[in-house]
């Protein structure tokens, strides 16, 4: 029988090459493997590349490019000098313990995907196999991770967090309270790594470019899928175009010779979060809705086939965690374990009651937020599920036969829902 524990703490070799060279037509990219001499309890010195892939038995290599600079079609992608996570060396590590994963690395890299366009101010994303599970502005650092951790508790366990200015003290604190598998930010203030090395297993990465990150906007990188037969699909990167409230679109649409138009216009607030949401949204597996409001998340759907279920499975997320919350504020129990400690006879099973019941009340904090979908809306029935919520407006692509249908369900909901269009939509696969 495999030994499953012992499997997640080997180290495979891997037999990828030191250096890959990949030709687009007549200009060349050359590719380093990283590897790190990571020191050891016993105090040797173990230089390995990645630990694992997505799997304990998946061989799996990191690539820097180091020389090219790619241009097709008029496009120029990103140079060799511009390296984040590629470019990590064991001085950037002030704490790995293990040598890093795949995982632990491109969650930082998608938590760095999103973070490049909120760098106007303090926030943080927490993410979960690759998937942003809380993001959020903050008046502070420490501010914006509460806020991020609050989206969803539950998620947050073992998972990764990127963070856009360097760690204080105060936001270590607050990192070292929750079991994390990653922590990267910029820099780390005096006293700020004592705090957050107190947890031995934790990978604290240190990436100084992140306070240029907002210089990547512009950029494209060249994507590439393998296919199980050996052939690739290559494409460029996706690029955000929402960046500020003259990119949005107002919401029209003709249906058999009758124009439509989405009667009540979005406040500065709402298109703030239509801003922040769609640069949350570009880093979210497809299909996506999400709710935010205030600049944080409240509900995060990912991943799913159709777009009412998406937005289902974002609202019901958004219950769940609005429940375990209210049970940890009030009891320092999370829902599961307050459920346990009824259950126990250690509380009554009014306390589980009580919060049932605000949580219905409350709709999970969904009123007054901002629903953003990937993709345009076929039908009226998904923005329907966040109207019954108490949304105050919607963000889509827009270009649907049928948009004619959500701007009635915008125009006749009580009270009217605000809806603008990207033109653009943000798939992720």
């Amino acid at each position: 029988m495999t030994d499953l524990k012992k499997a997640y703490s080997t180290i495979l070799g891997d037999h990828f090459p030191l250096e890959m060279t990949i030709s687009f037509g007549g200009q060349t990219l050359v590719y380093r493997k990283r590897t790190w001499a990571i020191p050891q309890p016993d105090g040797a010195s173990d230089e390995r590349g990645l630990r694992y892939g997505e799997n304990p038995d998946q061989e799996a290599a990191l690539y820097e490019l180091i020389n090219g600079n790619l241009v097709l079609g008029g496009v120029e992608y990103i140079k060799p000098s511009h390296g984040l996570v590629s470019a990590l060396t064991v001085a950037d590590m002030p704490q790995v313990g293990k040598h890093p994963g795949k995982i632990n690395l491109t969650a930082v890299d998608n938590g760095l995907n999103i973070l490049k366009y909120l760098m106007d101010r303090p926030a943080a994303v927490i993410l979960k196999h690759n998937n942003p599970c809380g993001a959020a502005y903050g008046a502070s650092l420490a501010d914006a991770f509460h806020r991020a951790l609050r989206c969803d508790r539950i998620a947050a366990f073992g998972g990764a967090v990127v963070l856009n200015h360097s760690c204080d003290p105060d936001t270590a604190h607050l990192l070292a309270a929750n079991y994390l598998e990653v922590v990267c930010a910029p820099d780390y203030e005096e006293g700020s790594l004592a705090i957050l090395q107190k947890a031995k297993n934790l990978r604290i990465l240190r990436i100084s470019r992140i306070d240029r990150l907002a210089e990547y906007e512009s950029y494209r990188f060249v994507d590439f899928k393998s296919l199980i037969d050996g052939g690739i699909i290559v494409q460029q990167s996706a690029i955000n175009a929402i960046r500020s409230a003259a990119d949005l679109k107002p919401a029209t649409a003709t249906w058999q010779g009758q124009n439509y138009v989405c009667q009540r216009e979005p406040n500065d607030s709402e298109i703030a979060d239509m801003i922040f949401g769609w640069a949350v949204e570009h880093g979210v597996t497809s299909n996506s809705v999400l709710y935010v409001k205030d600049g944080c998340t409240v509900g995060i759907g990912t991943g799913e086939q159709d777009r009412v279920g998406v937005a289902e499975i974002a609202v019901h997320k958004a219950y769940i965690k609005y429940a375990d919350l209210l049970s940890f504020d009030r009891y320092g129990l999370g829902y599961a374990d307050l459920e346990l400690a009824i259950a126990e006879g250690k509380y009554k099973p009014s306390a589980k009651e009580e919060i049932d019941a605000k949580t219905r009340t409350d709709r999970a904090g969904l009123p007054g937020s901002v629903m953003i979908s990937d993709a345009f809306f076929p039908f009226r029935d998904g923005a329907d599920i966040g109207i019954r919520q108490g949304i105050s407006a919607i963000l889509q692509a827009g270009g649907s036969l049928r948009d004619f249908e959500t701007i009635v369900a915008c125009n006749e909901a009580q009270p009217q829902v605000a809806m603008m269009y990207t033109g653009q939509r943000s798939f992720k696969h």
